[in-house]
């Protein structure tokens, strides 16, 4: 039987970073452990946590979350550092502390983009999904591969995936193993768009151009629309109540007069 391992001391090879743009719109979150092609520990998980709370306590406007290193994203978690644990362990600690690091990733109001620059396997493609949207060099490879390790997927996986891709597709990739190029996530669903690596950035400061050009309290209230209904919460009720709060903003008075004046508008966030 497996026993308990005492908590692994973080290393000085890991680190969570957060950097914004300098004009503060943008949030850059860097999970580096590139030495070990970004294999995730609880160290990291819970820096990942609390850069996240960090960004949610900020007035930027769109999360940018990246890896370490090149041609791996993140291949998931450090077996090593969970392979020794007890049930209650891997109940209680593993599992438990993954899924708070992603939920509150995907919980925050403002949009993010997961930079997929290569393999993302198991709790690295989980990590990516936890993103609003999903920008895949062409040569990446997506899998969740767990069960040819004896396990399953333990980090969202099996929900985010089926609400992107369905029942018969989540089955596949889970049951089978299969490995996505960039190409296929895309048509999958599982990404957003997809760029060969050398114009990876390219089309990532697009999608990043696009959601900064709208009203950022109207992008933050209608990411948390589009959350609830999915989760099925009534339109009829949260889209008045966040309609009526969207009026009460100069933003919205901003929107109409660059309308009607047919000029760019410029959001102040008010």
């Amino acid at each position: 039987m497996s026993t308990e391992t005492a908590p692994v001391a973080k290393e000085a090879t890991e680190q969570v970073t957060v950097e914004y743009s300098a004009d503060g719109y943008t949030a850059n979150i860097l999970i580096d452990r590139s030495a070990k092609l970004n294999a995730l520990t609880l160290g990291l998980l819970e820096d990942l946590a609390a850069a996240t709370r960090e960004v949610a306590a900020s007035t930027a406007r769109l999360v940018i979350v990246r890896t370490g290193g090149q041609k791996v994203f993140c291949v998931g978690a450090d077996i090593n550092h969970f392979a020794d644990l007890s049930a209650a362990g891997m109940w209680r600690d593993w599992i438990a502390t993954g899924h708070r690091a992603f939920d509150a990733l995907a919980g925050l109001r403002q949009p993010s983009i997961a930079v997929v620059d290569g393999l993302a396997f198991g709790g690295g493609l989980e990590l990516a999904l936890a993103c609003d949207f999903r920008v895949i060099a062409a040569e990446a490879r997506v899998a969740l591969p767990e069960t040819g390790l004896g396990t399953v997927p333990g980090w969202g996986g099996t929900e985010r995936t089926t609400e992107l891709v369905g029942r018969a597709r989540t089955k596949e990739l889970v049951l089978t193993r299969r490995q996505l190029s960039g190409e296929e996530a895309v048509g999958w669903g599982l990404a957003t768009a997809v760029a060969p690596q050398a114009e990876l950035e390219k089309a990532v400061a697009k999608l990043s151009a696009d959601l900064l050009a709208g009203a950022p309290l109207a992008v933050q209230l209608g990411k948390q629309l589009v959350d609830a209904a999915a989760d099925g919460a009534p339109s009829r009720v949260l889209e008045a109540l966040a309609g009526g709060l969207a009026a009460a903003t100069d933003d919205l008075a901003e929107g109409v007069a660059a309308f009607r004046e047919k000029r760019s508008a410029h959001f102040t966030d008010n």
